[in-house]
């Protein structure tokens, strides 16, 4: 059972979602280091997520090549696309390296195709995007993954948390101490909830012109091949 002793249950005013029809949500993080600070703060909203009713699952990029280093059919290629198709929503977490996200996280993203068929995969999903840091607060990656989102049609929540000093924030049991900074994934995790089951029923949202006319173009070139 997920505990969550730093979460002050009576002030938590969103409703579970239904248990019917749970939001998914993917969750990537950017280290492969064996106490990865990334993966403990995505474990740590993973835990929150489920508390308010959302699916999760959680990608490990060990082991997945560099893009176009092997074949898309590579097994870790093929689970990572398939929990972008599978997934509503996201969290993306990327420790800061050189002032910039990692080499490790933007590898799965750019792993992703840019259009199935006319479509982006990730198109219309909502995300959340957090950092973690070894030093001072940044907001560098958070900025860089917000860029990424809007380049691959995502729907980006306003609310984000970057954690400074993430080695002091855990404690030996890998959980995240009580602090304004546990706080503020609460607060990221809560609205990421919120706007996954707002915009689920409304794909109409991204239903662009440009993409139905290149729908309709190639169905129509289909149609005169098999005539022909």
């Amino acid at each position: 059972m997920t505990t969550l002793p730093n979460l002050d249950l009576s002030l938590i005013d969103s409703k579970p979602a239904s248990p019917d029809q749970p939001p998914r949500i993917l969750l990537l993080y950017g280290s492969t280091r064996e106490r990865s600070f990334s993966r403990l703060l995505v474990e740590e909203a993973a835990r929150l997520l489920q508390h308010f009713g959302a699916h999760t699952r959680i990608f490990n990029p060990s082991g997945l090549p560099l893009p176009d280093d092997a074949p898309s059919d590579h097994p870790k290629v093929q689970e990572l696309l398939e929990l972008m198709q599978w997934s509503e929503g996201q969290v993306w977490c990327s420790p800061e390296r050189h002032g910039s996200m990692s080499a490790v996280f933007k590898t799965q993203l750019d792993w992703v195709p840019l259009t199935l068929g006319a479509v982006r995969p990730t198109q219309g999903k909502t995300l959340a995007v957090m950092q973690v840091s070894g030093g001072s607060q940044s907001f560098n990656t958070v900025n860089q993954l917000r860029v990424l989102g809007r380049w691959m049609r995502m729907f980006t929540i306003p609310n984000q948390s970057s954690v400074p000093k993430a080695f002091m924030e855990f404690d030996e049991q890998d959980r995240m101490k009580p602090s304004a900074l546990y706080d503020r994934v609460v607060d990221v995790m809560e609205e990421l909830v919120r706007f996954t089951l707002l915009l689920r029923d409304r794909p109409d949202l991204v239903n662009r012109y440009s993409e139905r006319k290149e729908s309709a173009g190639e169905l129509s070139r289909r149609v005169n091949q098999r005539s022909i």
